[in-house]
């Protein structure tokens, strides 16, 4: 049995899919059919391509019947799918509900415990690669559980619209300037991520004592230029944070602050609020139990990250010209500060109040 005889168009069309088809079941059928168009039987290119006979036999027969239509590889649909899009979402909300709920005696899946389920009950019959891939299509991945903080402060409304319309509007009389306090810095190994060799990651010391007490850190965030300003000092008693806002007066000698803060004894105190009235200065609280509204806790948790994190720095004067170098290069990039928490739920009419 051989193939019908090739015109030299047809047989250099042939030669070229044999050579170049990036499909490996086309390629192999042009060379079944070259083979044969050059006389050679059935026996000896099955041998040659580690085919079957018949296999030989029907790829001739075909290209003699359909030409090279006859090369493409006809897939089938394969194995039909156990699943269909209903009982998808189902196993997604199994997946989603806490297990104790549905009478199972622990409070969280494992692809494994899950799967289990699933057969025990004559729900579904799938592999484990298949229930991660249902998962993964249906918006269900694994997640830290996270918590959050109600605000009990009767006035949040009002106070979180304050402090976004000054984001979004600062006034033309001064500048808006988010004040807040970083540490307790303590010397200790602190861990970070970094790039190592495979394996290989860098290590910190895990005995420790601190030995030389603690540091803390007076930051503001001009908002109009994104500069940081800071203080390092060993306390942060309303003396240091008036001292601190005293530097930060010095600056804008001109111009109203605002200064967006959180309700921390320090800054209601008397002498504080009598000196800011004396010296044009605003100071607006963010609602209680609300700190991610005031813009500078992003770049203190940046400070952490960047400059801290993988670090075991042994007195305080190291670790004091650690963050001093980071922020001076921080603010050599830095920029205005604009649309704080757009999209956000926050800017929401009907947000809960209650909910911070």
């Amino acid at each position: 049995m051989f193939v019908r005889p090739l015109f030299p168009e047809e047989g250099r069309r042939v030669a070229r899919i044999a050579k170049t088809s990036k499909v490996p079941v086309r390629a192999r059928r042009a060379i079944v059919v070259m083979a044969s168009a050059q006389r050679q039987p059935v026996g000896l290119i099955a041998k040659l391509m580690q085919v079957s006979e018949p296999y030989v036999r029907q790829v001739i027969h075909d290209f003699n019947e359909h030409g090279f239509g006859a090369l493409d590889p006809k897939w089938s649909g394969g194995r039909p799918s156990k699943t269909d899009p209903k009982m998808r979402e189902r196993i997604c909300q199994i997946a989603r509900c806490c297990p104790l709920s549905l009478g199972w005696p622990f409070s969280t899946w494992s692809l494994s415990k899950l799967w289990d389920v699933l057969v025990l009950n004559g729900i579904v019959d799938i592999s484990r690669e298949t229930l991660r891939q249902i998962l993964k299509a249906g918006g269900v991945s694994w997640q830290a559980t996270k918590t959050w903080k109600a605000s009990n402060d009767p006035d949040f409304a009002a106070k979180m619209a304050r402090v976004l319309e000054l984001y979004d509007n600062p006034p033309a009389d001064g500048r808006v300037v988010c004040v807040d306090e970083f540490g307790p810095l303590n010397l200790q190994p602190r861990a970070g991520r970094g790039w190592f060799p495979r394996r290989r990651p860098n290590r910190l010391r895990a005995p420790y004592n601190r030995t030389q007490g603690v540091r803390h850190m007076f930051g503001g965030l001009d908002l109009a230029t994104g500069l940081l300003y800071y203080r390092i000092r060993d306390r942060k008693r309303w003396t240091e944070f008036l001292a601190f806002l005293t530097s930060l007066r010095a600056r804008w000698p001109g111009d109203k602050l605002y200064l967006i803060l959180d309700n921390y004894s320090v800054h209601k105190r008397r002498e504080v609020r009598e000196w800011c009235v004396a010296n044009a200065v605003e100071l607006v609280f963010v609602p209680a139990y609300s700190s991610w509204l005031n813009r500078i806790e992003c770049e203190f948790a940046a400070l952490r990250y960047f400059a801290l994190n993988g670090t075991d720095h042994r007195s305080h004067d190291e670790q004091d010209t650690a963050i001093g170098n980071y922020i001076r290069w921080r603010n050599q990039h830095a920029g205005p500060i604009r649309d704080f928490a757009v999209g956000s739920k926050i800017r929401h009419p009907d947000y809960l109040t209650n909910v911070a």
